[in-house]
């Protein structure tokens, strides 16, 4: 496959101990830094798992143009494995998310093309009409739509995110939370933690401003990449011990003091995960391990509501 060399270097992402946020008699908190990957994210293992088995399949060829409506990360790692295996990319997206988010696809040769959020932020609403026009454009003759929704691709893309985990601490892994746009990489990384004979409580997380899946109801929020205004597709809630409802701006602030004090640097996502991650280690206590995730740089948020 052409720049087969280039995808290798997607996953094996480093997984690093946060003690300097342990709560005092709580247990380890561990945390895979997926920022490692080539676009900054851990999306790249969909993006590959997808595209790469549609080629293999022979439902994609060179010069055939893939479709998907994104917040920007997922868009990001799709335009970067489209550019590597000679595929058109083209995202539609929302002045919603992160502009550098918009300028990384294109800088891959994307086509971005932009759903206005008329400054109400990540609504519900918005969600649908991003789709429907995605949905439009995928059905235009040499298209392909990648969905990331809905391709038992995009799961199975994250099961080796799980056996790295279990590889790295030796079996021993008590919890793994996260929070959850389509599920998938929760899901995905507990079928790998799985497959490595780690049985593991796995706790989804979503904003509390948009707390559809503990009460049902979303609403407008700032988390990027969460929180979608429906239920995750492959979110397995009987795989699930919890689902949590993390206040946005506790996850923010979590993002600041995560770079100041431990160097991670990632996005609101990575924030919402560590400030349960840290709930949850008070909970189940001494000699055991909560393991989440940072989900992309946070170089992505530069110039954001984060970090400005």
């Amino acid at each position: 496959m052409r720049g087969h060399d280039t995808l290798t270097a997607v996953g094996n992402t480093p997984l690093v101990r946060l003690r300097a946020l342990e709560p005092e008699g709580g247990a380890e908190i561990w945390i895979k830094l997926e920022g490692g990957n080539p676009t900054g994210s851990y999306k790249d293992r969909m993006a590959i798992s997808v595209l790469g088995g549609a080629m293999r399949r022979g439902d994609l060829r060179p010069g055939d143009r893939v479709v998907e409506y994104t917040g920007g990360s997922t868009g990001t790692a799709l335009a970067f494995v489209s550019a590597v295996l000679g595929l058109r990319f083209t995202a539609v997206f929302s002045d919603a998310f992160s502009a550098s988010k918009r300028q990384a696809m294109a800088a891959f040769g994307a086509e971005v093309l932009v759903e206005e959020s008329h400054g109400r932020g990540i609504t519900p609403d918005l969600i649908q009409r991003m789709k429907a026009r995605a949905f439009a454009l995928a059905a235009e003759p040499g298209s392909y739509y990648a969905d990331q929704f809905g391709s038992p691709e995009v799961r199975a893309g994250y099961e080796p995110m799980g056996r790295e985990i279990a590889e790295a601490l030796g079996g021993q892994v008590d919890a793994l939370v996260s929070a959850v746009g389509t599920g998938a990489a929760l899901m995905g990384a507990a079928d790998g933690l799985t497959q490595a004979g780690v049985t593991a409580q796995v706790i989804a997380l979503e904003p509390l401003q948009s707390p559809l899946l503990t009460t049902g109801k979303g609403g407008a929020h700032r988390v990027e990449g969460v929180g979608v205004g429906f239920e995750p597709p492959f979110l397995d809630r009987g795989r699930l011990s919890d689902i949590r409802a993390i206040d946005q701006e506790q996850g923010f602030e979590m993002c600041r003091r995560l770079a100041r004090e431990t160097g991670v640097f990632g996005g609101g996502s990575t924030g919402l995960n560590v400030v349960a991650a840290i709930q949850l280690a008070q909970e189940i206590g001494p000699g055991k391990r909560v393991v989440t995730f940072c989900c992309d740089n946070g170089g992505k948020y530069l110039g954001g509501h984060i970090y400005g």
